[in-house]
C-alpha cells in the first residue's frame, strides 16, 4: 500500500511542477503578445507618418521646385526642343498603307 501512495505522489508532485512551467509559459507568450501588439501599434503609427510626410514631399509644386533648383531643368517649349532623325531609318512611303506602325516592310 505504501508502494502505491509513493508512486502517487510523486505523480501529484510531477503534474503540479508541470501545471507551473505551463503557466510560466503561457504568461511569458501572453507578455511576448501583448509587446508584439505595443509594436504593431506603433510601427502603424510611423507608418502613418510617414505617408503623410510623403504626400507632402511630393506635391507637383515642390517637384517642380526641386527640378528647377538643383537638377536645373526647365519647361520644354518648342523653342528648345531638338528633333532628330535617323539616316538609315525607313521612309514614311516604304510602310504599307494597312500598316500599323510595326515597322515591317511591304515587298
Amino acid at each position: 500500500m505504501t508502494r502505491i501512495n509513493l508512486m502517487l505522489l510523486l505523480a501529484v508532485l510531477a503534474s503540479a511542477l508541470y501545471l507551473v512551467n505551463v503557466q510560466y509559459q503561457s504568461r511569458q507568450l501572453f507578455s511576448a503578445l501583448d509587446q508584439a501588439h505595443a509594436q504593431a501599434r506603433r510601427l502603424e503609427a510611423e507608418s502613418e507618418r510617414l505617408q503623410v510626410e510623403q504626400r507632402a514631399q511630393a506635391t507637383p509644386s515642390r517637384v517642380q521646385s526641386l527640378a528647377r533648383a538643383k537638377l536645373q531643368m526647365r519647361t520644354a517649349t518648342p523653342a528648345i526642343t531638338h528633333y532628330v532623325s535617323y539616316g538609315n531609318a525607313a521612309p514614311a512611303a516604304a510602310l504599307a498603307p494597312n500598316d500599323t506602325g510595326s515597322g515591317a516592310r511591304v515587298p
